[in-house]
């Protein structure tokens, strides 16, 4: 159940009209008011003689019984409360109860209080009832709101438990701030995918990711076509900015401009400097132009994996802040992917990083500095250009989800183990959208690897099958029976061409992260392997004759997540 407190508002009639309207779509139906401070307050819904003024007069009289000096200017206050999609429909005498819980939660009408504000509650859809108050008291006096947002949330998660209804993750005030109705209903009319406020929000954390000055950022905000103005100090010094789309206009036809500050915490100017404050290391590029030597697409996305695997192992073990840093950083890397996959994963990618948004934010503060490689691998992104989502760009982007897909799954982890269920939450609907995008991207590259090893010769899968059981006895019988087999079997061939030991490569494999919750040990092995030993994610470009390969590189072997494998439905 969630509780919406909007803005306050100077104009009663004109919020009961709209409550008893048809509403901005026409999908109000049968208003009528539930409860109010006064069981004989006139109800315009069903009352036959009741009027919008009648209401308004008896809900405004303690403020017009003050001097006209003394009355607030914005006296009307608004709640609405909605229920979940999947909860059941509550009833009139439900909806009542709840409403006079909310007042009273809330500060604008506490229990035994004859003195309180005056109020109404009006239902027009199934889901959801609306509360409408005056903030001036009965005595003249104004009500005790601090912390009202906070205090209705709790009320909420008291009455879903008494109610049976669908539980809401806590919130800790760290969340963006979600659309208006109003800016919903102005997104339908358009036939706007998203509000306003969230197109920018997205617009924003992808030209930010792996930016490394403020001129960079605003470069890439100019080039994603959005207006921006900047606020300035006397002295010169920048002190903040706004964005709007060109397309978003007020009834004035002029732009509707979001302060950073209010499309996310993290996206005010001075937050977003700290993030170019822990890149001072020389090895990153500060230009906000390519170099000559930028990787490609299939580089970068490598270069992506390594860097997630590296901070998975300072999730499991680093201090609160270097943790969440890393957990930031991965929200850079995922709006890069998502920005330039090809088509089939991108949707996919973009939902996973719109989610993940919330899970980048929590009361612990991030040190910049620790997330420095994450940030240049989501800049190696961006610079690299386009995936088409073919041969070594199109099997790499799997490799990379592959290793995103853990790197989110351990942040759920961690956010659990700190009781941050709204980050949890974000993070878990993050992997499932990974774990689709990255069915996606592996289909092809492991469906060539599996048909590669069918075609092994009896001998040669024989002597792969005598390495698995020399390096993996515990798990050798489980993998052999799996599908995927046929594609660690072609790889470990791979690697003897290249120059290693498979049996000692594929020990150093297996030790690496766990398998034994992995649905498909077999899967998890091919990625690692294909990593470690620096082969081509996609195997038709192996050559034949590889010249031999330095043995024991020392190079991390990334994990895969514990996933279904099918030959050409991998995970």
């Amino acid at each position: 159940m969630i509780p919406s407190i909007h803005k306050r508002g100077s104009e009663t009639f004109g919020l009961i009209k709209y409550l008893y309207g048809p509403g901005t779509d026409e999908v109000h139906t049968d208003p009528h008011l539930v409860a109010a401070f006064d069981p004989l307050t006139p109800d315009p819904g069903r009352g036959p003689n009741a009027t919008y003024q009648q209401l308004e007069h008896l809900l405004d009289q303690p403020v017009n019984a003050l001097p006209a000096s003394k009355r607030p200017e914005k006296h009307v206050w608004h709640l609405s409360v909605r229920a979940a999609p999947e909860d059941p429909i509550l009833s009139d005498e439900d909806w009542a109860a709840i409403a006079r819980r909310m007042v009273a939660a809330t500060g604008i009408a506490p229990d035994g209080d004859e003195k309180a504000c005056r109020w109404a509650a009006v239902r027009h859809a199934d889901d959801h009832i609306h509360i409408i108050a005056t903030l001036v008291r009965d005595d003249g006096r104004r009500p005790r709101r601090h912390n009202e947002a906070r205090r209705a949330q709790a009320e909420c998660r008291r009455i879903e438990v008494d109610y049976g209804l669908r539980r809401v993750p806590p919130g800790d005030g760290t969340a963006a701030k979600p659309p208006t109705s109003a800016e919903r209903h102005k997104a339908q009319r358009e036939g706007r995918e998203q509000a306003a406020r969230e197109e920018l929000r997205e617009a924003v954390r992808r030209a930010v990711a792996g930016a490394m000055s403020e001129e960079e950022f605003f470069d890439r905000l100019a080039a994603a076509g959005l207006l921006i103005r900047k606020r300035a100090a006397p002295s010169g010094d920048l002190l903040g900015y706004k964005v709007a789309l060109p397309d978003n206009r007020n009834g004035d036809k002029e732009p509707v401009f979001y302060a950073g500050s209010t499309l996310a915490p993290d996206l005010s100017l001075p937050r977003i400097r700290k993030r170019f404050s822990g890149d001072s290391d020389a090895s990153i590029q500060s230009d906000s132009t390519p170099s000559p030597r930028s990787p490609g697409p299939a580089a970068a996305r490598r270069s992506a994996a390594t860097s997630a695997w590296q901070a998975l192992l300072i999730i499991d073990q680093g201090e609160d802040g270097q943790v969440a840093a890393q957990i930031a950083a991965a929200g850079e890397v995922l709006d890069a992917l998502a920005k330039t996959s090809a088509a089939h994963t991108r949707n996919e990618l973009r939902d996973a990083a719109f989610v993940f948004e919330r899970a980048t934010r929590s009361h612990i503060q991030a040190e910049r500095g620790h997330d420095r490689a994450l940030r240049q691998a989501a800049r190696d992104l961006i610079h690299s250009g386009p995936a088409l989502g073919r041969a070594e760009d199109g099997a790499t982007t799997a490799m990379a989800i592959d290793m995103l897909f853990f790197l989110v799954t351990a942040a759920a982890h961690w956010h659990a183990k700190k009781e941050h269920a709204q980050q949890a939450a974000a993070a878990r609907e993050a992997a499932e959208h990974l774990r689709t995008a990255y069915e996606a991207a592996a289909g092809v590259p492991l469906s060539v690897l599996y048909q590669q090893g069918r075609r092994l010769s009896q001998p040669l899968r024989q002597k792969q099958a005598a390495r698995l059981r020399a390096a993996v006895p515990e798990l050798a019988e489980q993998i052999l029976a799996e599908p995927g087999w046929h594609a660690l079997a072609a790889t470990l061939a791979d690697t003897e061409r290249a120059g290693h030991d498979p049996a000692a490569l594929l020990g150093e494999a297996a030790g690496r992260r766990e398998l034994g919750t992995a649905d498909s040990i077999s899967d998890v092995l091919v990625w690692r392997l294909r990593h470690l030993a620096n082969l081509p994610a996609d195997a038709t470009t192996m050559p034949k004759h590889t010249p031999a390969a330095a043995k024991g590189s020392g190079r991390a072997a990334p994990p895969a997540p514990n996933r279904d494998s099918q030959p050409s439905k991998t995970r």
